[in-house]
């Protein structure tokens, strides 16, 4: 396989993934294509569910360093790709019993600032005299996956690369590169690769106006919600050890919107507009990887962090598809040729 510009390359999967990789491959100098099964943009994608949160400072209370190191470099790849990306912070709240919850959310981050009630008031008056401290981090941003990537596949078609819509990919006997970015359909070739569950709901409130993502940390439920403009909000949060796509639980609904009521009683009148839920694919240690199996490189394991880390992973990718590069941070061995070694 030659290295370098002239490649031409196939990317399997059209979520945030496959198009942040296949723009990368194509900016590098590559011809790509994509397949998609799907009948559409979006479709079938837990892109299409994500909150898009841009929030390497918060991910750091739960998450590897690896994530917010490389979660920095989404703060300049969106507003470069996708005009409406916001860059207005993160406002991380708690109820005053639930202090200490906050305090320790300061002591595992960086890069936030306290505020006081006057303060919080200040930044959301919405939320003015419900809260008496909060931290603001204030350099994260959000976005709107689903405009998002059609941001992307703007881009593609402005570069001359298809997306081929409605197509099961078949290999072929071309010895040119495939990088398959397909998620939890790859779990066949990806033993170790594991379904996360999360649930959405989309909320109409034009009670209430929220300029940033809010995260509350409420002792049963942690939630976060998204503004997605014009009165329409962004509930998200379960986190459920199963592969199963579809299906929002009454539980789940019922605990999003208490807590979602905990931040504010206007979204006891909310109309819910959308409920959604898929399962992310993670491997055990909720770390990415990129995964060479004969000719194919997979690009998997984002986890929760699909918009956050799609960025850096996609970089990563196209970089060893092209030149070689290696990056042991993410690269490893297939768990089956380990346990056969």
């Amino acid at each position: 396989m030659k290295r370098g510009g002239g490649v031409s390359v196939t990317v399997v999967g059209a979520g945030v993934a496959g198009l942040t990789t296949a723009l990368a491959l194509s900016e590098g100098g590559a011809e790509v294509s994509v397949i998609e099964r799907g009948p559409a943009l979006g479709v079938g994608a837990c892109s299409w569910l994500a909150g898009g949160m841009l929030a390497p400072g918060c991910e750091q209370e739960s998450a590897e360093p690896l994530i917010s190191d490389w979660g920095m470099e989404a703060l300049a790849y969106w507003p470069a790709r996708h005009a409406a990306t916001c860059q207005r912070g993160t406002l991380v709240v708690a109820p005053a019993r639930d202090a200490p919850d906050l305090d320790r959310f300061a002591r595992r981050t960086t890069g936030h600032q306290r505020l006081d009630a006057e303060g919080i008031a200040r930044l959301e008056p919405d939320l003015g005299g419900r809260f008496r401290a909060a931290l603001f981090f204030p350099l994260e941003a959000h976005l709107d996956p689903r405009a998002a990537l059609v941001s992307l596949a703007s881009l593609l078609e402005a570069r001359g690369v298809a997306i081929h819509f409605d197509t099961t990919f078949r290999p072929g006997t071309s010895s040119e590169p495939i990088v398959d970015c397909c998620g939890l359909a790859a779990i066949d070739a990806l033993p170790d690769l594991r379904g996360v569950k999360g649930e959405m709901l989309l909320l109409r409130c034009p009670e209430l106006t929220l300029s940033r993502p809010i995260r509350l940390l409420h002792p049963r439920f942690p939630i976060y919600i998204v503004p997605r403009g014009n009165g329409v909000f962004m509930l998200g949060a379960t986190m459920i050890e199963s592969a199963e796509r579809g299906r929002v639980s009454a539980r789940s609904v019922v605990e999003l919107l208490n807590a979602a009521y905990a931040l504010h009683p206007a979204f006891a009148e909310a109309e819910i507009l959308e409920l959604g839920a898929d399962a992310r694919p993670a491997f055990p240690d909720n770390l990415p990887r990129l995964r060479q199996l004969g000719r194919t490189l997979y690009v998997n394991g984002l986890f929760r962090h699909g918009f956050l880390l799609s960025p850096a992973l996609a970089a990563r990718a196209a970089d060893y598809v092209l030149h070689g590069t290696q990056y042991p941070e993410v690269m490893d061995e297939d768990p089956r040729q380990q346990r056969s070694a």
